[in-house]
């Protein structure tokens, strides 16, 4: 299972709207196991894992063990059932992590398969399939994807100088892991005013995974940024957020670049958009993973709608002080009793900085 999983992971930020699956067939040959078949969700969701590993299993998945990381698809979709093809090909037992909570699966795949006499074993590596999976169940539970806050900072939590200097507080090892969280989710969003003052490509430069790119998502409420800016610049496609009553004109322009996509959100009466109602348009468009990696504005944003599942947060070892400007803006807490929790899930060095993966504590 563990290679499953680690099989399933090379979707991320491929897939969506479908899951990222592991598979692997294991038979016996002469008293030992051994590998005949592997298989993962290919780019845009399909084929499935199981599909790719029975394929290149051939006739020796007859009789095996198949270990995949989420309970097997049972319906029709663009694709068959893997239920059937698992039947099919003659697979004797099937040990998945996890239930799939899809609506129109929700255990009638394992149900499916034992009525076929196939043995189910359910629970082995759950946990982290539900971490590999977490953007994809957000979707399913919560109606929106799973987001993800990066931030970058010195030890005492500042993202730039007074006057708006930033590169670069953390190292060359901090930067390239950035790019590679950029490479396993569906989209990275960013705020108006980190477009205009910092111009980034938010692309993924990573040598040999060029293609990584996610999808770019800008929020421009009133479409007032420039259209030179390298959002716009066809290296992965975009979409640009705006509020109702945007400038006719810039939209026209905007819509010219075959790259760029208008979407209209609803804002709330201070003017900022309903992230909320943002998140839920999304997760209807099929994303299940958004990284941000937009300023403190947009930070404080989502930390106030309990809107951030997952933090990223590289911290450099140099000190910037009061006057710097800070990763989160005010949050207006009155009391500590409504201070935003998070539990360390891991730490990994990056050269002389680290990163700290955190989850909420609730």
């Amino acid at each position: 299972m563990g290679a499953a999983l680690a099989l399933a992971r090379r979707g991320l930020g491929r897939v969506w709207p479908n899951p990222a699956v592991g598979c692997v067939l294991v038979a016996r040959n002469g008293g030992r196991s051994i590998v005949v078949g592997r298989g993962w969700t290919q780019p845009g969701g399909r084929p499935h894992a199981e599909t790719e590993a029975l394929a290149r299993a051939g006739d020796l998945a007859r009789g095996a063990t198949a270990y995949v990381t989420l309970e097997p698809c049972s319906h029709h979709g663009k694709t068959p059932p893997c239920t059937d093809a698992l039947i099919a090909a003659g697979v004797r037992r099937v040990v998945a992590s996890i239930e799939d909570p899809d609506p129109r699966i929700n255990g009638r795949g394992l149900t499916q398969l034992r009525n076929a006499g196939i043995e189910i074993s359910l629970g082995a590596g759950a946990e982290e399939a539900r971490e590999v999976n977490s953007g994809f169940l957000t979707r399913i539970a919560r109606g929106r994807p799973m987001i993800a806050l990066k931030l970058a900072t010195s030890l005492d939590g500042k993202i730039a100088l007074a006057g708006g200097e930033s590169r670069w507080i953390t190292g060359p090892e901090a930067r390239r892991r950035g790019h590679l969280l950029r490479a396993t989710h569906d989209a990275i969003l960013i705020g108006t005013g980190t477009a205009a003052a910092d111009d980034p490509q938010l692309t993924c430069r990573l040598g040999g995974m060029e293609d990584r790119s996610p999808l770019r998502i800008v929020l421009d409420r009133s479409l007032r940024l420039a259209q030179d800016l390298h959002l716009f610049d066809g290296a992965a496609p975009t979409w640009v957020i705006h509020g109702p009553g945007a400038d006719g004109h810039r939209a026209a322009a905007l819509r010219r670049n075959k790259n760029v996509e208008l979407l209209e959100i609803a804002v709330c009466g201070d003017g900022r958009f309903d992230l909320a109602a943002l998140f839920a348009v999304l997760a209807q468009r099929g994303l299940t993973r958004v990284l941000v990696e937009g300023g403190g504005t947009l930070a404080a944003a989502l930390l106030k709608g309990d809107l951030v599942d997952r933090l990223y947060w590289f911290r450099a070892g140099g000190l910037i002080g009061a006057d710097g400007r800070s990763a989160v803006d005010a949050l207006g807490l009155p009391d500590l009793a409504r201070m935003a929790r998070f539990h360390r899930r891991h730490q990994i060095s990056c050269g002389d900085d680290i990163m700290e993966i955190w989850a909420p504590a609730n």
